[in-house]
């Protein structure tokens, strides 16, 4: 089973990560930041994936050490528990809308961090959480599960929308990138031999 726990400790946050990439969509999150915990959802359903994630950070600051420690942790969790990558698909892409929000995801599980994140927000905050701190967030996971990310919002209206069409594709397509190919069993998925 493609499962790993992790704990990351800093001056700034305390953050516990359990990602099972072979799960069914649950979650358990308590990451004292209510929005974030609300997208971390999204990934578990839709990637069907169990991700579990706990975090105390200073929220009396910001939130900003927090989600983005949640990133580099949940990225950290990502790159054990997908191991070699033998015989997985390595890229995946999704579409996700909600309602009059649409967005795209396409993940390369290449080996190198990569992140193109054009979500144009029409408003910085939903609710009280600052919508910015969502690149922090792809940007510590991508750097620490050494993937290619492109995030395109093709459209919307309310930015909690395009947020969660953002969290909802990710979670889709992470979900087809390490599923495992049939006919590629034990494969790795590179010309290079190694990713």
């Amino acid at each position: 089973m493609r499962d790993y726990k992790i704990e990351r400790n800093t001056l700034e946050t305390q953050v516990s990560v359990r990602f099972n990439l072979d799960g069914t969509g649950q979650s358990k999150l308590n990451t004292g930041v209510p929005f974030l915990d609300h997208m971390l959802d999204q990934i578990a359903r839709h990637g069907l994936m169990d991700i579990e994630v706990s975090a105390k950070g200073d929220l009396h600051i910001d939130a900003h050490h927090t989600v983005e420690d949640v990133g580099i942790t949940l990225g950290q969790a990502f790159a054990k528990a997908i191991g070699d990558k033998k015989g997985v698909r390595r890229m995946g892409h999704a579409y996700a809308p909600l309602d009059e929000a649409l967005s795209r995801v396409v993940v390369d599980l290449s080996g190198r961090p990569g992140l193109v994140f054009e979500v144009p927000f029409t408003r910085a905050r939903a609710g009280d959480f600052d919508l910015d701190l969502l690149r922090e967030f792809f940007q510590g996971f991508v750097n620490h599960a050494l993937v290619t990310l492109h995030i395109d919002n093709l459209r919307g209206v309310n930015a909690h929308h395009q947020a969660e069409t953002v969290f909802k594709a990710f979670g889709r397509a992470l979900r087809m990138a390490v599923e495992t190919d049939p006919r590629a069993a034990n494969i790795m998925p590179s010309t290079k031999g190694t990713l």
